[in-house]
C-alpha cells in the first residue's frame, strides 16, 4: 500500500451507487483476464449522471475524450455520503482500480463497498471529517498522507484531517484479505 498518494481529484456527490460505478451491461467482462480487466477501467463511472458529478458548471468526463481510454487521469475520488451503495457488486472497486483510482475519500461508505475495497486490496477507502466535495474541485491536485491521516489540496493550499485506516491498514498493506491471512498464518501459504 502506498503511504503517500498524489494525483488529480475527481469529485462526485452523494449516493453514488455500484450501478453508476460499473453499469450491469459491462459485467460480462472477466477481471481475471487482463484484456477484459482493462474494460472495467474503460467503463468505470459510465453510469454516473451529469448532475451527480458535484460540479456547478456541468459534467467533466472521468475519461478523456482522446488518449488512453482505459485509464482516467484522476487517481483520487472525493465523494459525498453513502459512496458505493446499491448492490453488493464486487466489480465496483475493481472498475475504479482498473481505471487508475488509488484512493476514494468519502464522508461515509456503504459497508459492502468498503469491505470489497479492503478485502480485495483494490483501493484505499478513506473517510473525511467534513464535506470535502464543497472544498475540492475536479482537477485539483491532492496529496494523501496515510501515516498522518491528512489530505492536502495543493491547488487551494488547504489541509484536511481524515479518519485513520485503523484495523484495515494491515489488510491493505498486505494487498487484501487473502494475502493478509497468509501473512499472519491464518491460512497456509503455498509451498
Amino acid at each position: 500500500m502506498q503511504t503517500r498518494i498524489e494525483g488529480l481529484a475527481y469529485v462526485l456527490g452523494d449516493n453514488i451507487d455500484t450501478d453508476q460505478i460499473i453499469p450491469a451491461q459491462y459485467l460480462t467482462f472477466n477481471p481475471a483476464i487482463p484484456a477484459e480487466y482493462k474494460m472495467f477501467g474503460k467503463y468505470a463511472l459510465a453510469g454516473v449522471p451529469d448532475d451527480a458529478a458535484g460540479l456547478p458548471k456541468g459534467h467533466i468526463p472521468f475519461h478523456p475524450p482522446s488518449g488512453d481510454e482505459f485509464r482516467s487521469p484522476y487517481s483520487i475520488i472525493v465523494a459525498g455520503k453513502n459512496f458505493g451503495c446499491g448492490s453488493s457488486r464486487e466489480h465496483a472497486p475493481i472498475a475504479l482500480a482498473a481505471a487508475g483510482v488509488v484512493a476514494v475519500v468519502a464522508e461515509f461508505y456503504a459497508r459492502i463497498f468498503y469491505r470489497n475495497s479492503v478485502n480485495g486490496g483494490y483501493l484505499i477507502p478513506l473517510e473525511c471529517h467534513e464535506r470535502l466535495i464543497d472544498r475540492v474541485c475536479t482537477g485539483d491536485r491532492l496529496i494523501i498522507d496515510i501515516p498522518t491521516s491528512t489530505l492536502t489540496n495543493t491547488t487551494s493550499g488547504e489541509t484536511f484531517a481524515l479518519q485513520p485506516l485503523g484495523e484495515v491498514a494491515p489488510i491493505l498493506e498486505a494487498g487484501g484479505l487473502f494475502p493478509y491471512a497468509k501473512k499472519v498464518g491464518m491460512i497456509p501459504s503455498n509451498p
